[in-house]
């Protein structure tokens, strides 16, 4: 796959089974990096849309999760906070990326999709596993040992 250095992308990424484990209509275990590649690529200029099967009050908690973990997507299940959608409108999305978990070859991990989209970072320093940091013991077990 090719870089995208310097180019500021829109990103559409899928919730159940990418930023979370499958266990629709609740919401899973966070996987690992999700949230961190995603502030990433934020901080780095990125567009980001969720883009889910979640609609109603399953999407709005997918929504408040995200918020909860410091992620505001630019649109949700659109591909503009302004677009209008009406019955004669594709619901396929304008995005220049999509991560999902159904690609073709299966998703690759958040590792791998910051290798691609952010190899700048992923140059100077390795993702460290967020579930492995939250049972080492948190932030200053982290800086101190």
């Amino acid at each position: 796959m090719d870089t995208y250095e310097g180019r500021k992308m829109i990103i559409a990424v899928d919730f159940d089974g990418t930023i979370v484990e499958h266990r629709y209509p609740t919401i899973g275990n966070e996987i690992p990096n999700a949230f961190t590649v995603l502030r990433e690529l934020q901080e780095a200029g990125h567009k980001l849309i969720l883009w889910t099967f979640r609609d109603g009050e399953y999407l709005k908690e997918a929504v408040e999760y995200c918020l909860n973990h410091g992620i505001m997507f630019y649109a949700v299940n659109q591909s503009s906070p302004d677009e209008e959608f009406n019955k004669y409108m594709s619901r396929k999305i304008h995005a220049d990326v999509f991560i999902d978990d159904r690609n073709v070859g299966g998703f690759p991990g958040w590792a791998q999709i910051r290798k691609w989209l952010l190899p700048e970072l992923s140059e100077t320093h390795e993702l460290m596993d967020e579930t492995k940091r939250k049972k080492k013991g948190g932030f200053l077990k982290d800086i101190f040992g």
